[in-house]
């Protein structure tokens, strides 16, 4: 299957149901903020 094709798939799929791109949205930016906590994370702490 080429490229375009599974875009076409996914913009067919999104086009009929439309909740989903709420759904991938969100699931974006929870992953984009795990990814800054995560990369933060050992930067953040203090040794004696």
């Amino acid at each position: 299957m080429a490229m375009s094709q599974k875009e076409n798939a996914i913009r067919t799929f999104l086009e009929e149901n439309p909740k989903w791109i709420g759904i991938l949205f969100a699931a974006m930016m929870l992953l984009s903020q795990v990814g800054t906590v995560a990369a933060g994370g050992g930067s953040s702490l203090v040794g004696p």
